[in-house]
């Protein structure tokens, strides 16, 4: 069968957000007393929220108030958001549109909240590009576990073959795989993510549209 439906990952993929996060993420972190001298951005890409405070306070996850040191760190996301309108990628836009132009069905599944997902669509005009838009934190158990995929699949009414995964992340690639679906990853230059695990691979998203002709 032919590709009808395009599934897209949001960080990272769309959007250039992984340094910004990382250092915003850092300077809460400081204020709270929690180093995270020993991490870099490559460890929290393609992380729900949980995953994010089990790797940050590793062996100290359980003597913390999490419900408290979330609903802090969300406080703090609101009073420094990330500029979305400026932190998306290279062709992007363009690519959406073209895709769209063309007739494929277009969707987004995320590992991160809602919120998040809604701040990053709507603050750069791409929220009703997209047929079906899901977070992570509305399953059991995000990236790597195939939920959120299947989840799209059913959604959209589609085959498996139908479906095509565009994911940059080791977590994303693999849970694509595990939903049983076709998955390019778009490169990573920066961060030494693995990405071996793709069935393919494209330089900038400007090259999804050549690649699905």
């Amino acid at each position: 069968m032919s590709i009808k439906v395009v599934i897209f990952d949001m960080d990272g993929v769309l959007f250039d957000t992984e340094l910004f996060y990382f250092d915003r993420r850092k300077r809460f972190l400081d204020q709270k007393g929690i180093r995270i001298d020993h991490l870099e951005p490559k460890d929290f890409i393609g992380g729900n929220v949980k995953q994010t405070w089990q790797l940050v306070l590793g062996e100290d996850y359980d003597k913390w108030n999490i419900p408290e040191l979330e609903q802090a760190y969300s406080a703090y996301k609101l009073a420094n958001p990330a500029p979305f309108n400026h932190l998306i990628m290279s062709g992007a836009r363009e690519t959406l549109t073209s895709l769209k132009g063309k007739g494929y069905r277009l969707a987004l599944a995320s590992s991160s909240a809602m919120v998040d997902i809604e701040s990053a669509l709507k603050g750069s005009d791409l929220y009703q590009t997209f047929e079906v838009v899901l977070s992570g934190e509305d399953f059991p158990e995000s990236k790597p576990h195939p939920a959120i995929y299947e989840a799209a699949i059913a959604h959209l009414g589609i085959d498996k073959s139908e479906a095509l995964v565009i994911e940059d992340s080791q977590k994303g690639i693999e849970a694509g795989k595990r939903a049983g679906l076709k998955v390019i990853a778009l490169k990573d230059e920066r961060f030494g993510v693995d990405q071996s695990q793709a069935d393919a691979a494209i330089e900038a998203l400007d090259q999804l549209v050549h690649f699905l002709k």
